[in-house]
């Protein structure tokens, strides 16, 4: 009976450890998150000083690169995605040129996950302060979700998509869905 409980625990162990195993294949470790985190960090610092030609180095060098922003260009609608480095760079020249742009992520909500060992996706809440495209230059909040792509030893943006959202309602606002 010793020995039959013995193999069941084992085989139970071993079945749990494969299961676990499995789960924490593609996350990532802490080395890495503290890397996508630092690298984040730059791309914001980047971003805030208006340093096209650095921001260009952060991207994926293809024609898959992806950036969704606001579109100052009806015929493209109010937000578009532009694909490629070229379009990216135009993009953030364009951004950039309208006047201040600031981006203040909420660092405590940043969020990074390992899709596989080569690919990661970072998620943060932020406020961002820009004149582009009929915007005002009122702190407004978005969401930042980004597509890591690890490229030789570093971690490039692959797709960086900015969302709008609404603010959130005041206390005691009645939510008419």
């Amino acid at each position: 009976m010793q020995n039959m409980l013995l193999a069941v625990t084992v085989t139970l162990a071993t079945v749990f450890a494969t299961a676990a195993s499995a789960n924490n294949k593609d996350r990532l470790d802490s080395r890495t998150i503290s890397t996508i985190e630092s690298r984040f960090n730059k791309l914001m610092e980047l971003a805030n000083k208006h340093d096209i030609s650095s921001l260009h180095t952060m991207f994926w060098q293809s024609p898959s690169a992806l950036l969704v922003a606001k579109s100052a260009i009806p015929s493209e609608g109010n937000w578009a995605g532009f694909w490629g480095n070229a379009a990216i760079d135009r993009k953030l020249h364009d951004i950039a040129a309208s006047g201040p742009v600031v981006l203040t992520p909420d660092l405590s909500k940043l969020k990074i996950i390992g899709l596989t060992p080569d690919i990661a996706e970072s998620y943060a809440p932020m406020d961002i302060t820009v004149s582009y495209a009929g915007q005002d230059g009122t702190p407004k909040p978005f969401l930042m979700i980004i597509t890591w792509k690890k490229v030789a030893k570093d971690w490039k943006v692959a797709s960086e998509i900015i969302l709008p959202i609404s603010a959130s309602p005041a206390p005691g606002a009645v939510h008419r869905g």
